[in-house]
């Protein structure tokens, strides 16, 4: 098995805000934070990320292939609407996820694009790991400040 992965670390800067710092020395750093009440809403919170990176990884899946086919996309445009809703215990969860991918296809072209709109889902790591689950392992470590008695 062929496996590759990831490293990223979140910071707390105030409030409910994090800076997360990504392991690709050319990343830019990305702000995250809660709605109000809770935080300030000046960054996507984790349910918005999500939606990000589902939209992200289908337009690049669907990009990827119509350039493989030789197709000349002249513009791309994916919106992403995620529904939150409450479970049986009363929590918010991300219930559904639905991407629209609008794509600019000159007429000379549009043939081709058939077979991407075929396959190009089953190539895209993170809808395809969201729709089954992910496996997680959740680990805590309470510490105290520097220089507590």
């Amino acid at each position: 098995m062929d496996e590759k992965g990831f490293d990223l670390t979140l910071t707390r800067d105030e409030d409910f805000q994090f800076l997360v710092e990504f392991d690709g020395e050319k990343m830019a750093d990305l702000l995250v934070d809660e709605p109000e009440p809770l935080g300030k809403d000046e960054g996507p919170n984790a349910a918005r990320v999500l939606g990000a990176a589902v939209g992200n990884c289908l337009s690049a899946s669907l990009l990827f292939c119509l350039k493989r086919a030789r197709v000349n996309v002249e513009g791309m445009r994916t919106e992403v609407r995620g529904q939150i809703t409450r479970n049986e215990k009363g929590r918010f969860r991300v219930a559904k996820i639905e991407t629209r991918i609008t794509t600019e296809v000159p007429p000379e072209d549009q043939d081709r694009v058939n077979r991407c709109l075929d396959v190009f889902e089953d190539f895209c790591i993170v809808s395809g790991s969201v729709r089954q689950g992910i496996e997680m392992d959740v680990s805590v470590e309470v510490v105290s400040p520097e220089g507590a008695a």
